[in-house]
C-alpha cells in the first residue's frame, strides 16, 4: 500500500554493464550498410474541412441499434415480470388452466368490507369474524358450467343443508346444528360439461367455538357423516391442504370402493366463524376426478382468508 512506502527511500538502479567488443561484435560493425532505397512519395490526403462530419460508421451504428433493441425488450420483459409477481393473490385467475384437469374459474377478489371492520385473521380480529356479506364469500362457478337454479349463490334454508346427509344420521345432525345456532346459510351449485355436480355450503356461526363444536360433533376423527349420496367414505390421500390458509382447516373424503353410479367426494373448511361443505360428484365407472375438487376447495379456502 503508499502509506506503507512512502517513508522507505528507493534504491538506486543498477548500472547495466556496457557490452564487450568481442569478435562478433567487430565484424558486424565493420561490414558497410545495405543501400535501403527511398521509399516512392505519396501525395497528402486532404483534411476534411471542420463543418464536415466524419462518414457513417455502419458496424458502429447496427450494434447500436441491437443493443437499443435488447435494452427495449429486456425493459419489458422486466416489466412484465414485475407485474407477475407484484400481483396480490386474489388478483390472480383461479388456476385458469385445462390441460390437467383444472377448471377455468373466473378471476377472484376479496369482497368489501363495512367501514372499520377487519379481516377474519388479521391481528385486530381475534375472534376471526367474517364480516363480509357471506354470499360474497362464496366461489363463482367456472366457465362451461349450468348453474344449479335452486343453489344460485343466495340464502338457503338449513333444511337444504341437512338434506345432504344420509336420512339415518340427519336427526342427530340437526340436533347438532340446532345447537350450534347458526347465523346464516348460503349455497352456490353448477353442473360442468362431463357431468360432475358441485355444491358449495357456508354456514356461519356466532362464534369460533360453535363451529368447532359441529364439526367436532360430525366428524369422527378418521370418520365422516356420511352423506346421502355416500354412506361410506374415506380420508381422500391425495389431499394435502395446498394453497391454504393458516388458521383454516380442512379435511377431504372421498367414497370408498365399490362406489355406486357415482363417486363423491367432499370436503370440509373450518374457517372462524363459517363452515364450509364442498361436494362434488359424477357418474361413471371413472369416479369423480380429484384435480378440480382440490382446485376447489383451494380456492374456497382463500376466499375464506
Amino acid at each position: 500500500m503508499t502509506e506503507q512506502t512512502a517513508g522507505v527511500p528507493a534504491e538506486p538502479a543498477e548500472a547495466l554493464p556496457a557490452p564487450r567488443a568481442d569478435a562478433s561484435t567487430a565484424c558486424v560493425e565493420a561490414l558497410p550498410a545495405p543501400e535501403v532505397p527511398e521509399p516512392p512519395a505519396v501525395p497528402p490526403m486532404p483534411l476534411l474541412p471542420p463543418s464536415q462530419p466524419r462518414p457513417p460508421r455502419r458496424v458502429l451504428r447496427a450494434v447500436a441499434r441491437w443493443t437499443a433493441a435488447a435494452l427495449v425488450l429486456g425493459g419489458v420483459g422486466a416489466g412484465t415480470a414485475f407485474g407477475i409477481t407484484s400481483m396480490e393473490r386474489t388478483d390472480v385467475p383461479g388456476l385458469a388452466t385445462e390441460r390437467d384437469g383444472r377448471w377455468d374459474y373466473p378471476e377472484l377478489s376479496l369482497p368489501a368490507l363495512p367501514a372499520g371492520s377487519p379481516r377474519p385473521y388479521s391481528d385486530s380480529n381475534p375472534s376471526e369474524v367474517h364480516h363480509a356479506d357471506l354470499r360474497a364469500l362464496l366461489l363463482p362457478a367456472p366457465a362451461g358450467a349450468t348453474e344449479d337454479k335452486k343453489l344460485d349463490g343466495g340464502w338457503v334454508s338449513t333444511e337444504q343443508y341437512l338434506s345432504e346427509y344420509g336420512k339415518d344420521e340427519r336427526s342427530e345432525i340437526t340436533q347438532t346444528l340446532e345447537e350450534s345456532a347458526p347465523r346464516h346459510v348460503a349455497a352456490r351449485g353448477w353442473t360442468m360439461p362431463d357431468g360432475t355436480s358441485t355444491r358449495i355450503y357456508l354456514v356461519q356461526f356466532n362464534s369460533t367455538a360453535l363451529t368447532r363444536y359441529f364439526i367436532t360433533s360430525i366428524n369422527g376423527g378418521t370418520t365422516a357423516a356420511p352423506l346421502v349420496e355416500a354412506p361410506e367414505t374415506e380420508f381422500d390421500e391425495g389431499w394435502e391442504g395446498a394453497g391454504k390458509v393458516d388458521g383454516i382447516s380442512s379435511f377431504a373424503y372421498r367414497e370408498a370402493k365399490p362406489y355406486g353410479e357415482a363417486q363423491v367426494r367432499h370436503g370440509y373448511l373450518v374457517a372462524g366463524d363459517t363452515l364450509a361443505l364442498v361436494v362434488q360428484s359424477r357418474r361413471g365407472k371413472e369416479g369423480t376426478p380429484a384435480v378440480p375438487f382440490h382446485q376447489t376447495l383451494i380456492l374456497q379456502n382463500q376466499l375464506l382468508g
